[in-house]
């Protein structure tokens, strides 16, 4: 990998999905640039020239020219671009769909649940407790589900660590910072809470938390 140039991460301290992609690069091994981008000026331009949607990530890779967003359509590309020894992918039937799977729920449930409850409890001007028990139910339902994926299981897929695993960990980091009061509901999942503890101590994981909190300590001064 040391001929190729660092790939280029527009993210957000405290938003969770840049990190994610940031994991993936970790496992990789791959040179990247994490460049903060300004909630303020996300909506216009220069950025809406990267990424028309106006939200974080986005990637630059200067390797093969492509820009690209959408957090999971970036974790498919790098995927497919650099692991070529398969480190955290499969080339087996069904493995490789089954991870396309697992990445797609995150997508499509973890990441909308967890930051719905994380903007009604947080940030919404009004308390609408409706919408709070709604995505707090819908927030632990995932963690249902997988809890019971993953009986007598290590990972989401076959007998190793993959991108679908690792795609789930940095929003589930961020719940367990932010809502420190459901610290123990969470953990009350015991399938769910030994796999989240397993992968958060990969050392690639923990070197992109330790970035993360650094960079929230550093925007809050």
């Amino acid at each position: 990998m040391a001929s190729l140039k660092p790939i280029t991460v527009h993210g957000h301290d405290s938003s969770a999905n840049p990190w994610k992609v940031v994991m993936i690069l970790e496992e990789l091994g791959l040179p990247y640039n994490h460049i903060f981008v300004n909630i303020a000026t996300i909506k216009d331009e220069p950025y809406t020239k990267l990424n028309p949607n106006g939200r974080v990530p986005t990637i630059e890779d200067p390797n093969t020219g492509i820009t690209l967003w959408e957090s999971g359509a970036i974790i498919e590309y790098l995927v497919e671009t650099y692991d070529k020894e398969h480190k955290i992918s499969s080339t087996s039937f069904p493995a490789k769909f089954h991870e396309k799977q697992f990445l797609h729920f995150q997508m499509s449930g973890q990441g909308p649940y967890y930051g719905q409850y994380a903007w009604f409890t947080r940030f919404h001007p009004e308390k609408v407790e409706s919408a709070i028990s709604r995505y707090e139910e819908q927030m632990f339902r995932v963690v249902g589900v997988l809890d019971k994926i993953l009986e007598d299981k290590q990972y989401l897929v076959g007998d190793k660590i993959s991108y679908a695993d690792i795609s789930f960990i940095a929003w589930e980091s961020t719940a367990r910072m932010v809502f420190a009061d459901k610290i123990d509901r969470f953990k009350g999942f015991k399938n769910y809470d030994a796999w989240y503890e397993r992968i958060a101590a990969r050392p690639s994981v923990k070197k992109v938390f330790q970035l993360r909190a650094d960079a929230m300590a550093k925007s809050s001064h």
